[in-house]
């Protein structure tokens, strides 16, 4: 009977295409396993797995501040993962992990019959953790033909090749360095730090439940976006810990119970915390590693090679610091707009707009194509879904590249740096008010005019050189005929021909006459000598305008040279790393403070001038730091206000911190309405006021809010003890010469 079955002509068909599908897939498994579709990793590369490791930014007392990377990855021991992890890890997604070879052959058969022939998607997958772990080192290809089954049996051969040379813990230490999780993070350890500012080994179970349930799915299950999904998610994984007994009924109701709550940190650069500073200390490093090798003698790649970079940044600082800044800035951005009304210059100086339009990418790129400045306008009139940054809340709407041009024009910036005076140690960093919309840095970037910040450097030059403290000049002001007849002005009230300032009076009030005065009788290179002993390095106009500060100078240069006043006369250079090690704890480099050689002035000059300055914080331009704010710190400090009231400022001296702040527009053609509302103490200041309130309740910084001057020698004070102001004699002001104008001393 069987031989007439085989005798018969289907039946011999049906063997030879049998036999021929088993040769051809049997051909079809051998290609995989040759590498005809790619070759497979061998035992020695599989021994030196080697995976792109996020380079970690950390503050001065080691708390993660940013990464730079490619892929989102921190590595970490089999010791730092907690118990209940790992049991949430093999409960929902392997529960053979320890008894199969890498390929779990009972749970491919249970996917065969129930989820393919019998269609039941409950049944589950067939993947193991080492199939996955094999999937997410070496990815997957597309393939012309056959693309599933060549990535599924590659897999298969690299997952059993892995299980030879690793111990289950080896694996599963893989497995969580490598895994992806959410927003486009890599590893255990990023995700614990991201979705939850932890490491991996302080994770709870309902934690460890909601990483592990996004697995499944990374978009869809992602705690951030769909909480309420994700947190049915992780009651998924605790369920199926009950049914393989990792841990009880009760506590997994206790935790399912208990919602999901994030403590998100965005390490994504236009992100999170202190995002100008880490651009800047990305600069700093990339320049750093050109100058360093690795063992097998290739450079370090940031993005790469999960590097440590300690930087001298306070975390909590910054944080106060970002905090005070948009308080003030909420408050000053709705007094600006509102002082124009509705002669704003963002909304009618057409001028202004078509100059801010040529400076765009796109108008060049329109202009190289031929368009009319016509054109170009109507290219740029087109509307579309736009986000638009506002104080109150971000908001999307319908906006074309003119609106947008016109929304950013009247928003106010700022920028901020604290030093540790000693040693130039920056404690925070702030470049500006929001990263996402306005790249530019104003520390390191930017070179306005510091108005009044400038005239102590005068002054210092004044008293070096010999001027006693209480020399008196006039607050009078006087027109330089050899100067096209220039007539400096003073911003205040303080104009009376027959009134006359002591030098303390004079910079504590900031009279603007008497600096010019002060900067003729001491001379121009003088002064400019004094400011190069400060560290000033940028480009000075050597005019008698100098006094006033019409020089641009960048924040960090400025707050290194205020830093000379609590620092023995010796000015720093601000400086953001400390050391950098590779991924094993290696030193690669460290870095000392820049502090100048020698002292730019005596210790006497020191002390008068701050003393000085002490006074602008007692009863002169910065007085609103103890009436308005109530700091009691011992401050000294100048506040600084340009021409058109374009730039605001004010320098904060404790003995232990100094702290620059600025605000104006970044369009330079747009200044404050008014003198009330755009100088120094109205728009920089209430910054470092904030700060110094918020830090002052936490004793933590009670070194830096409660520190004290040294005490002041008295033969200072006794030369510092005159009548701040005197007017002229009877006698003088009836006979005295009336000379309305003056020659200004020659810069020779």
């Amino acid at each position: 009977m069987i031989k007439k079955i085989l005798q018969k002509k289907w039946v011999k068909w049906f063997f030879f295409l049998l036999v021929g599908f088993v040769f051809l897939g049997s051909c079809f498994y051998a290609s995989i396993y040759f590498g005809f579709w790619g070759k497979l990793p061998n035992k020695e590369q599989l021994s030196s797995l080697k995976q792109s490791e996020a380079t970690q930014v950390l503050d001065k007392n080691g708390r993660m501040i940013g990464k730079y990377y490619i892929y989102d990855r921190q590595p970490i021991t089999y010791e730092d993962l907690p118990k209940h992890l790992i049991d949430a890890l093999i409960a929902t997604e392997d529960i053979r992990f320890y008894d199969h070879d890498g390929v779990d052959n009972t749970s491919l058969l249970r996917v065969f019959f129930k989820t393919i022939l019998l269609r039941d998607k409950s049944s589950g997958g067939g993947s193991t953790i080492t199939l996955q772990l094999a999937k997410n080192l070496f990815g997957r290809k597309k393939y012309p033909v056959f693309s599933t089954v060549i990535n599924k049996l590659k897999e298969s051969f690299i997952a059993k090749r892995i299980e030879d040379i690793y111990s289950k813990k080896e694996i599963l230490t893989l497995y969580f360095n490598t895994v992806p999780f959410s927003d486009n993070t890599y590893g255990i350890e990023s995700a614990a730090q991201k979705f939850f500012n932890k490491t991996t080994q302080q994770l709870t179970l309902s934690q460890a439940a909601t990483l592990i349930g996004t697995l499944k799915a990374n978009h869809s299950f992602n705690p951030r976006l769909f909480p309420e999904r994700s947190q049915l998610r992780r009651d998924v994984v605790l369920q199926q810990m009950v049914k393989y007994n990792y841990i009880s009924t009760s506590r997994s109701n206790q935790t399912m119970s208990q919602p999901i709550r994030l403590d998100y940190q965005h390490f994504n650069h236009d992100l999170g915390l202190a995002p100008y500073f880490r651009e800047e200390v990305k600069k700093e490093l990339v320049n750093i590693l050109e100058k360093y090798k690795k063992e097998d003698s290739t450079t370090y790649d940031i993005y790469k090679d999960g590097l440590i970079v300690y930087t001298t940044i306070d975390h909590k600082i910054q944080s106060m610091a970002e905090e005070a800044l948009k308080e003030h800035m909420v408050v000053l951005q709705k007094e600006y707009e509102k002082s124009f009304g509705n002669d704003a210059p963002w909304k009618n100086n057409s001028d202004l707009v078509k100059n801010t339009i040529k400076n765009l990418t796109t108008y060049t790129l329109y202009k190289e194509q031929g368009l009319t400045e016509s054109q170009i306008e109507d290219s740029l009139s087109i509307k579309k879904d736009m986000e638009l940054f506002e104080w109150k809340g971000n908001i999307t709407k319908k906006a074309s590249s003119l609106d947008s041009i016109r929304h950013y024009l009247k928003f106010l910036n700022a920028g901020m740096i604290a030093i540790e005076p000693t040693t130039g140690a920056v404690q925070a960093y702030l470049g500006g008010i929001d990263y996402r919309y306005f790249k530019y840095d104003h520390v390191s970037q930017s070179e306005r005019q510091v108005g009044s910040t400038f005239k102590p450097f005068v002054y210092t030059a004044a008293i070096e050189n010999g001027m006693k403290p209480c020399t008196y000049f006039s607050t009078k002001e006087i027109t330089y005929t050899n100067l096209g007849n220039w007539t400096p002005k003073n911003s205040s009230k303080e104009e009376d021909s027959h009134l006359n300032f002591t030098l303390e009076k004079a910079l504590s009030t900031s009279v603007n006459t008497i600096a010019v005065k002060v900067l003729n009788e001491v001379g121009i290179p003088k002064v400019v000598e004094q400011v190069r002993k400060l560290g000033i390095k940028t480009k000075l106009s050597e005019e008698p305008a100098m006094a006033l500060g019409t020089d641009g100078i960048k924040l960090n240069e400025l707050a290194g040279a205020y830093a000379s006043y609590v620092n023995n006369g010796k000015a720093v250079k601000p400086y953001y790393i400390s050391k950098i090690e590779d991924k094993k704890g290696n030193l690669i480099a460290s870095f000392e403070p820049q502090i100048a050689e020698k002292p730019a002035y005596s210790e006497y000059t020191k002390q008068v001038l701050l003393e000085m300055m002490k006074s602008t914080v007692k009863n002169g331009t910065a007085a609103r730091l103890r009436t308005s704010y109530n700091l009691q710190n011992e401050i000294a400090g100048k506040t600084g206000t340009t021409q058109d009231n374009k730039d605001g400022w004010f320098v904060g001296i404790t003995p232990n911190l100094v702290t620059v702040t600025w605000v104006g527009n970044d369009n330079y053609n747009i200044g404050f309405k008014t003198t009330t509302l755009g100088q120094g103490a109205n728009t920089a200041l209430p910054i470092f006021a904030k700060l110094y309130q918020k830090m002052n309740l936490d004793s933590t910084f009670d070194s830096i809010t409660k520190s004290k001057f040294e005490e002041t020698p008295k033969n200072i004070l006794n030369d510092l003890d005159c009548k701040p102001e005197k007017r002229d004699n009877f006698l003088k002001r009836i006979f005295g010469k009336k000379r309305k104008n003056k020659k200004f001393g020659k810069a020779t």
